[in-house]
């Protein structure tokens, strides 16, 4: 994208009280696709910027969800920095919140107070369990999140009994989820403003997003098919596949049909332990002193492999095997290189960064990393004289 080309959503104006990584990265989305938004820090900074891992001193965290992003210093506690807000909302077109309702309104930003300040003004409002939560359950951190909405008990699936339930992939799972959803509602919003002239408020509850992207396990369980019960196991999908240990690294089994098993016998050279299985062990034999034994047995086989050469073959071949990447991986793989999913840009503490990109390409306005994460305060001067 050249400089003359307009991104996606360049000309709207978004107004960003939101400190938390959920209401974050809500923002970063609408920014990477060419919004204004303007990010309102309290004196010393979002609570985010104090957030690791660092680097230099620096949050990477905050350079992660503030890209592309403008920064101003208001104490919304103090009269005049409000009016400034109500000032900076009169020329938005979206306000993104992510605080309680207690918060929202002893700062006058309650869907109400909003409302009636600003009609024409989309006002998304992301929170753990949705607007009419009790208090208690709207400071809910991210872990308790991911388990009321059922993902942390089976993910990562084949968890020992003894280990209590883990949370899934990063602590932030659950907010850049929810963050997906109020970014698109709250483009929807806007075009809906741009055609009637009307805002509207957006509630998002974090926890109903889990819900809404609930997969056939607990599918199965809410249709009846499967009973919940105290047993991990019963939150997996059956069989034998799990995690298993390859020469440089790990590697991720699901095998469940007799396609399945035949391929991956044909892959492994048809070992003699395989002639002690059924053809269709996976779908009628599928014991847990079977499973235990293939697992003996493939242990033993996958240790000499290597990840990328027997998961590519493997998937030619038919078999559900993927590598386990690492964070160290990625950048290097194949299909990313070839998608150009990170993005190089400067960062003036980190100098040369490989950003992750957006997982869409626009062939008119493709996302682009314009800057990096602001300086706290660093559009103070230009962003105030512009509203005043």
């Amino acid at each position: 994208m050249t400089p003359q080309t307009p991104a996606a959503l360049a000309g709207l104006v978004v107004i960003e009280t939101a400190e938390r990584a959920s209401g974050e990265y809500a923002g970063k989305l609408l920014a990477d696709l060419g919004a204004q938004v303007i990010k309102v820090e309290r004196p010393g900074g979002a609570p985010t910027r104090a957030m690791g891992p660092f680097c230099n001193g620096e949050s990477a965290l905050f350079a992660y969800l503030n890209t592309n992003k403008k920064s101003v210093v208001l104490d919304l506690g103090e009269p005049e920095d409000r009016a400034m807000l109500d000032r900076l909302l009169a020329r938005a077109h979206a306000l993104l919140d992510d605080h309680a309702e207690a918060w929202c309104e002893s700062h006058g930003l309650s869907q109400t107070a909003v409302a009636k300040a600003h009609p024409a003004l989309v006002h998304t409002v992301v929170t753990p369990f949705g607007q009419g939560a009790p208090a208690d359950m709207q400071i809910c951190r991210p872990i308790n999140v991911i388990n009321a909405g059922g993902w942390a008990y089976h993910s990562p699936s084949e968890t020992p009994p003894d280990k209590p339930p883990l949370k899934g992939s990063g602590r932030f799972l659950s907010d850049y989820e929810a963050g997906i959803d109020a970014a698109l509602c709250t483009m929807a919003s806007m075009l809906r403003l741009r055609r009637t002239g009307q805002g509207q408020f957006v509630d998002i509850s974090e926890v109903e997003v889990q819900l809404n992207r609930i997969d056939c396990v607990l599918d199965r369980m809410l249709a009846g098919d499967v009973d919940p019960s105290a047993e991990r196991t019963a939150y997996d999908m059956g069989g034998p596949g799990t995690s298993f240990a390859c020469a440089d690294g790990h590697v991720f089994l699901f095998m469940t049909t007799r396609q399945h098993w035949k391929a991956l016998c044909e892959l492994m050279g048809d070992p003699d332990w395989t002639g002690d299985f059924r053809e269709d062990w996976l779908e009628f034999d599928c014991t847990s002193p079977n499973v235990a034994r293939f697992r003996e047995n493939f242990t033993g086989w996958i240790a000499r492999q290597e990840k990328l050469p027997i998961t590519e073959a493997a998937q030619k071949a038919g078999v559900a095997m993927v590598p386990v990447n690492t964070a160290a991986d990625l950048p290097r793989h194949e299909q990313f290189i070839h998608r150009e999913f990170f993005q190089n840009a400067e960062h003036p503490v980190f100098g040369k960064v490989a950003y992750p990109g957006a997982c869409y390409r626009m062939s008119a306005t493709p996302v682009q990393v314009r800057t990096p994460a602001p300086a706290l305060g660093a559009d103070q001067e230009e962003t105030l004289d512009a509203a005043s």
